[in-house]
């Protein structure tokens, strides 16, 4: 194990799943990429989730990138979490946020509160609050990757599923768009301008109202230090609405993307981890 004392330059113990595989992405790819940078600045380590807990006292820091959805190995997280505050190492991303990091309360928690959100609800009760629509989208509140999500004619909500899953109106739209962001600055963006290859991307040059839509989720969180990405879509009628706030372990699609904009973007988290060991 690298141990913090007495080296000249800070430990980063890396938290990855080389052997993850998603629909059209490649996340081993880009958590090479990103060590290989990170070790011009820093002593880097990797290891999978599931032994993060049991290995981060020997450095100064934790950076939390493709680990893979959390549901699949819940307990393990939830230890890392609690030795990690207990312990008092710095995580990167920092615990604090209140996005995708704390599940998907949120979603329901914005569609309340009047923000510009696909309308969300998650209690039988509130499902005539949502606005007619060809179909309906059901997934569990802690989900991921599409990972339980189903497809419903009406609006609906199995007995006793109050508070666990999410119910939202299949929405018709022109395209995603993702804002991806190092603590709150702006770095990227990237649209699929075709619905049914979502992950084939393309460099997209966001309007004034477009970074307006995604500072105004940024500023919303609470996240301190991190990587975040805003997803959208664009509706026929040419507004944004959030699909979702990822603040754990957003995938960055940085092989998108030219290769300036993919070096800035690496200088800047590399300062925002300096900042947080400060």
């Amino acid at each position: 194990m690298i141990a913090s004392s007495g080296a000249s330059r800070p430990s980063v113990l890396f938290v990855t799943d080389l052997a993850y595989e998603a629909r059209g992405r490649r996340y081993c790819d880009e958590d090479i990429f990103l060590t290989s940078r990170l070790r011009e600045t820093f002593d880097v380590a990797l290891c999978h989730p599931r032994d993060a807990a049991s290995l981060l006292d020997g450095f100064d820091a934790v950076v939390v990138r493709n680990s893979g959805p959390v549901l699949h190995y819940q307990e393990a997280y939830d230890a890392f979490r609690t030795r990690a505050r207990e312990s008092g190492v710095r995580v990167y991303n920092t615990l604090d946020g209140r996005a995708d990091m704390a599940g998907k309360q949120y979603l329901v928690d914005l569609s309340r509160a009047g923000f510009p959100v696909i309308p969300t609800v998650d209690r039988a009760a509130d499902l005539g609050l949502l606005p007619r629509s060809a179909g309906y989208v059901v997934k569990p509140k802690l989900g991921a990757d599409s990972v339980g999500l189903r497809f419903t004619e009406e609006p609906e909500l199995p007995e006793g599923a109050d508070g666990t899953l999410l119910v939202q109106p299949r929405i018709d739209f022109r395209y995603e768009v993702s804002f991806y962001f190092v603590d709150h600055d702006f770095q990227y963006a990237l649209h699929a301008p075709r619905p049914e290859r979502r992950w084939v991307l393309e460099p997209y040059a966001p309007a004034s109202a477009d970074l307006d839509f995604a500072h105004r989720f940024v500023e919303w969180n609470t996240l301190t230090h991190g990587i975040q990405r805003v997803d959208a879509c664009r509706t026929p009628e040419g507004d944004l609405l959030l699909v979702e706030m990822e603040d754990l372990n957003p995938y960055l699609s940085l092989d998108r993307v030219p290769e300036e904009v993919r070096e800035a973007f690496v200088d800047r988290m590399k300062e925002s981890v300096r900042e947080l060991l400060a």
